[in-house]
């Protein structure tokens, strides 16, 4: 009875082309455009310059600002006024004005200040902005002081010398970071959206009240639903991970093993979710507008675009009682670190822990109203 049901869901997924476009593009489209996009870090801060001293080391303070790659030189003000007015247009992001005897207060009193005025209505890039510019005034300051201070060759001063090494992913390339997220996310819409469309359909024309009438058990009848979009869901993974590789050089430095056994785990637990939504609704519209908000929540609390530590504590729980931002976690973890199963073993006793209460729920649930 079992393989009677496969052979129809198998069936009717081949006979609608617009949901294997769906499921097979779907993964090639987002992993090419969206890591491109979603890059955290921020570059080209327009920057306007009120430059009141003129001296040499105002200019070499201008110079070094406009050669980090970060800042992008698009006003030079006569005032602090005149910058502003062009910061409230929205055509300068941030404004670093340099006062008059910078220099002369810098050599005599060996110390001078400078004024910085970010826009922060973009609060990312505010952000970041001013992080940048500090740490270029910073660095332009040790400069100076190292051109001013002859250390003798065999000082006695104790000096530290931090070396930074960046582990899995060393020249911070940000779609090695996005890319095992994004390959989460798609894994979790096919698995919740197609799952509760595909059941929510044979409600609206009818066919699952032929089914109900038939001797088929319950659980032939959900693991008829679940195992056809298990398997699209990892044959989607496999595109997924075969796009990284080939455009974004995504090496999987763990095990491919462990990678999919976590992955059917997720799938199930997802899988789950969307046959818990079906019992819920009517029409396919519902279902829609359903899925759409759970997959807004999973997208902005699940770790992908935000980090979990930066949370507030309400905001961590909600996130932890979410498959998908442990599954992000999982993800990354093989993919970028070579985690093991056992390195991994906490997130997969909690992946099967959600895998068992939603697929336990759907089916109280849809025995409930049928």
């Amino acid at each position: 009875m079992l393989r009677i049901i496969l052979k129809k869901e198998f069936r009717q997924i081949f006979r609608n082309p617009s949901i294997l476009r769906m499921m097979l593009m779907m993964p090639i489209l987002q992993l090419i455009l969206i890591p491109l996009a979603a890059d955290f870090e921020v570059k080209h801060i327009n920057l306007g310059i009120v430059d009141l001293d003129h001296s040499t080391y105002s200019q070499r303070l201008v110079q070094k600002m406009t050669a980090s790659g970060y800042f992008r030189l698009v006003d030079y003000a006569p005032n602090y006024a005149t910058a502003l007015a062009k910061v409230q247009r929205n055509e300068t992001d941030l404004v670093l004005t340099i006062p008059a005897n910078f220099e002369r207060d810098l050599v005599r009193e060996n110390r001078a200040r400078t004024h910085l005025a970010i826009d922060a209505i973009n609060g990312a890039k505010a952000g970041l902005g001013g992080v940048y510019a500090n740490a270029i005034i910073a660095d332009f300051n040790r400069e100076i002081r190292e051109k001013w201070i002859q250390t003798p060759r065999s000082s006695e001063l104790p000096q530290i010398e931090l070396l930074t090494l960046n582990w899995y992913n060393p020249h911070v390339k940000y779609p090695l970071f996005m890319v095992p997220g994004i390959l989460a996310l798609l894994v979790t819409m096919v698995g919740t959206l197609m799952t509760a469309l595909n059941i929510v359909h044979e409600k609206e024309i009818g066919t699952i009240e032929q089914l109900n009438v038939t001797p088929i058990k319950k659980y032939q009848f959900i693991l008829g639903k679940l195992i056809p979009f298990l398997v699209i869901g990892l044959v989607s993974l496999s595109i997924g991970l075969v796009v990284g590789r080939l455009i974004y050089g995504v090496v999987v430095h763990g095990s491919y093993a462990t990678l999919y056994l976590f992955s059917v785990v997720y799938l199930v637990g997802v899988l789950g979710i969307g046959l818990l939504l079906s019992t819920f609704v009517d029409t396919q519209q519902q279902v829609m507008l359903l899925a759409f908000f759970i997959m807004m929540l999973f997208v902005m609390m699940g770790g992908l675009y935000t980090p979990l530590d930066t949370m507030p504590v309400w905001a961590r729980h909600i996130a932890d009682a979410t498959p998908v931002s442990h599954f992000i976690n999982v993800m990354r973890s093989i993919i970028l670190k070579g985690s093991t199963l056992y390195d991994l073993r906490q997130e997969f006793y909690t992946l099967c822990g959600f895998a068992v209460l939603f697929n336990t729920l759907a089916i109280w649930n849809y025995r409930k109203r049928s």
